[in-house]
């Protein structure tokens, strides 16, 4: 891929893509799977196969800062539970892009986050019948765990939507907020890192791409800061609602692209 196509981006699209990065710092500490729209907006911006490739370093910086932030509340327990079903993802997805053109991948992504804001729709239904947190040692909890892994990794390799996929197994393993976003914070950090030979290995970044990056990065950190802030703040269901409902139209306009 020549990714020398992503220095012809016009000064509005740079400032959506700024926007985007600034809600990925949001999402990371405070609301994650927010950044669902993030992802619909670099698909919009950017060539879709690109836009993975060129959004995954600034959800790196996102998950350094969200590590740094609550680094003392994650449980790692769950995070080896999750990990090797999640390789299995990562190596699926990469095989999918290996053979998928930017049309297939703008049309997954589409479909991705339209079947993210469903889960994301039908886990808040269903928060108030959540499991205990002792089910998840069991062996249906085993399995649980294997499935959730390997759909989240293919969803992050494929569309860096590993997000809600993760949000809902850790809510129904019955993670606190503080929790939460400290084993959320380490797991996608360790995942998203090991992302990048496969995403260099695809074309997906190279030197361009890491530049423009370089440029977004700096809009990572006051959206983390915000995020710090407002974590007990946030009216979340107002914004969760808002969330579902730009990811349903940016699913919807890959889709009709």
């Amino acid at each position: 891929m020549n990714t020398m196509t992503l220095w012809h981006i016009t000064g509005w699209e740079f400032a959506a893509l700024a926007f985007a990065a600034l809600l990925v710092g949001f999402s990371k500490t405070a609301v994650s799977g927010a950044n669902t729209v993030s992802l619909a907006v670099f698909a919009a911006v950017l060539p879709a196969r690109a836009s993975t490739g060129v959004l995954l370093p600034v959800l790196i910086a996102g998950d350094v800062l969200a590590v740094l932030t609550y680094r003392r509340h994650a449980h790692w327990p769950t995070l080896w539970r999750l990990f090797p079903a999640v390789a299995v993802g990562v190596v699926a997805g990469t095989l999918f892009l290996m053979w998928a053109d930017d049309g297939i991948v703008r049309t997954s992504i589409g479909a991705i986050l339209l079947l993210m804001a469903g889960v994301t729709v039908w886990r808040r239904r269903t928060a108030d019948a959540q499991e205990e947190p002792d089910t998840v040692a069991n062996r249906a909890g085993r399995v649980k765990a294997r499935s959730y892994g390997v759909l989240g990794g293919f969803t992050t390799m494929v569309a860096n939507a590993g997000g809600p996929v993760m949000s809902m197994y850790l809510l129904s393993a019955g993670f606190r907020k503080l929790g939460f976003l400290g084993t959320s914070a380490f797991f996608f950090l360790i995942v998203n890192v090991s992302k990048v030979p496969f995403s260099v290995g695809l074309g997906l970044i190279d030197g361009h791409s890491l530049l423009l990056d370089a440029a977004l990065a700096v809009f990572v950190v006051p959206g983390a800061f915000i995020g710090k802030w407002a974590v007990n703040r946030i009216n979340q269901r107002l914004f969760e609602q808002l969330v579902i409902a730009a990811t349903i139209l940016g699913g919807l306009q890959l889709l009709l692209r």
